[in-house]
């Protein structure tokens, strides 16, 4: 049965919806950020904060998405047949890599699946007539009907939104299902998880599959919104350790603290840039570093570090 914490997660995450309604330009680019972010941070939470395996192949997922969705609509393919091949791509890609990188673990997982990034970014510059190379490629998708620019902004924005719904539906099914619990008996004790009759290897393959079809397609999305992709953009490590910081800042291993900690770090991020543009980055790491510090167990804990507070002075 659903918890009362996914109630409310759903909640919020479904009123975002009607932000479509209001027609701002800004808060659409923001809302479709949000939306995009809470995607990444819960699709790594399964391989990260269930499985515990520090996985740093979100950039991979992403530009894979990026370029497999963005040639489709390149070439005149529909958006829907674009999302389903990066959908696809991601998911083979996945469970074929984790065969090999699964096996590893700690700060070798996450070296190993670093460089699957760097690996696909040179495949990408390679193939010019395909990819363009590191001249990047234009997608000239026209989803406005007619109603300019701002109906571009709703139509993404819309796009993305239903996309966090859909892997808010099959990522909490999953955290409540036997999957959720064979991950977090590995994240525990891996050779004791093996002796109960889980199936590490399956299991975690499949978390690493599930952790990429999902950023796969918010690539795609974001692919056909900015209209131009290239391997430094879509590839970049930022992407990698974005959704690392925003699992950790919401709470390890929740599916609602990845999406609190996305929407946080986003509020937070838009609020040193635009106050602190020539040191953003450094203020807002600097942010980050002191929330983790003062609440390691993540955002979702504050309201049980209140509850026991209220009951020792009691």
């Amino acid at each position: 049965m659903i918890g009362r914490r996914e109630l409310a997660l759903f909640a919020v995450v479904g009123s975002l919806g009607a932000l479509a309604l209001v027609g701002d330009a800004y808060l659409m680019r923001l809302a479709t950020f949000a939306c995009m972010y809470a995607v990444m941070s819960a699709s790594w939470n399964v391989i990260g904060g269930m499985a515990g395996y520090p996985s740093f192949a979100t950039a991979a997922f992403f530009g894979l998405g990026a370029y497999v969705g963005g040639i489709t609509l390149a070439k005149g393919g529909a958006l829907v047949l674009a999302l389903g091949l990066a959908a696809s791509s991601a998911f083979a890609g996945a469970l074929l890599l984790g065969v090999v990188l699964l096996r590893l673990r700690g700060h070798y997982f996450a070296i190993a699946s670093l460089a699957v990034a760097e690996v696909l970014r040179e495949l990408t510059n390679a193939a010019t007539d395909l990819t363009g190379g590191g001249m990047g490629l234009n997608i000239p998708l026209d989803t406005s009907a007619g109603g300019g620019v701002m109906a571009e902004a709703i139509f993404f924005f819309v796009a993305m939104w239903a996309l966090l719904l859909l892997t808010l539906v099959v990522l909490v099914a999953v955290e409540r299902s036997k999957l959720g619990f064979g991950l977090r008996c590995i994240r525990q004790n891996e050779a004791a998880a093996d002796m109960i009759g889980v199936n590490a290897t399956a299991y975690k393959s499949v978390a690493f599959a599930l952790s990429g079809i999902f950023v796969a397609m918010a690539g795609t999305l974001y692919a056909g919104w900015v209209h131009y992709i290239e391997p430094t953009d879509v590839y970049d490590i930022l992407h990698s350790v974005k959704p690392i910081v925003m699992a950790l800042l919401g709470g390890l291993g929740s599916i609602v603290g990845a999406v609190t900690g996305a929407f946080v770090f986003l509020a937070v991020e838009e609020v040193v840039w635009r106050n602190y543009l020539q040191v953003h980055t450094g203020v807002l790491g600097f942010l980050i570093v002191t929330l983790l510090l003062f609440l390691p167990q993540g955002i979702v804990s504050l309201g049980r570090r209140l509850r026991a507070a209220r009951l020792g002075n009691a």
